[in-house]
């Protein structure tokens, strides 16, 4: 009887010191991972940026002649983008800079006409392909430019504001929630004017401008 009371303890405390095991050996449950949510393009921006453009005159008085006047970029912009659930941007924006763009023409060994762009600027759609803080760009619209053409012999100038179209493409990267950079390249095309000189004895001139610029900037997205 002492026997079997024993056995029967032994079996008990075995039983116990298992089923203990099985309550420890009880998986943990998975800890839930947060995903970091992708970086969002809308909201208004606002920033600077500089570069350099490389400048055409084709001008006709005539005999006519073509030149470039290459030189430095610098302004700002502004402008609005709107994200779309499928992660193209699409936006509006413009900008205006200072244009240090300018040259001499010469006849003769004598500098007939000085000529250049004072400022420039641009109203552009913007559509755009956002991999998250990376948004890849095409932009297009209408720009504006203030065209200069003097005659130093006669003491005459004037100053022209010519109208055309800008097409380009950039990326905007987002270096924070808030700040990003541009790297952006852009032709622009500001049409043609007439310097009229006739009321001086000279001739009318007609010029045509046009640019290639590459431009970096800086900017804030509220």
């Amino acid at each position: 009887m002492k026997k079997l009371a024993l056995s029967a303890a032994f079996i008990l405390a075995a039983s116990s010191a298992m089923a203990a095991d099985a309550v420890y050996e009880v998986p943990a449950a998975p800890v839930a991972v947060e995903e970091t949510p992708l970086f969002n393009w809308t909201g208004f921006t606002a920033g600077v940026q500089g570069g350099y453009a490389w400048n055409n005159n084709d001008a006709d008085f005539g005999g006519g002649f073509s030149a470039d006047f290459d030189g430095g970029i610098l302004g700002g912009f502004v402008g609005y983008n709107h994200q779309l659930d499928n992660n193209w941007v699409i936006g509006i924006e413009g900008d205006l800079e200072k244009n240090w763009g300018d040259d001499s023409f010469a006849i003769g060994g004598v500098t007939a006409f000085n000529y250049g762009l004072d400022w420039q600027g641009s109203v552009r759609g913007r559509v755009g392909y956002a991999f998250d803080r990376a948004l890849l760009y095409g932009t297009a619209g209408w720009a504006v430019g203030r065209g200069f053409l003097d005659v130093p012999v006669a003491g005459v100038g004037q100053k022209e504001t010519f109208n055309g179209f800008t097409v380009g493409a950039g990326v905007d990267y987002a270096f924070t929630d808030m700040v990003f950079g541009r790297i952006e390249y852009r032709y622009t095309n500001f049409g043609d004017k007439d310097f009229d000189f006739t009321g001086v004895g000279g001739p009318v001139i007609n010029s045509d401008l046009d640019q290639h610029a590459i431009r970096i900037g800086l900017g804030i997205k509220f």
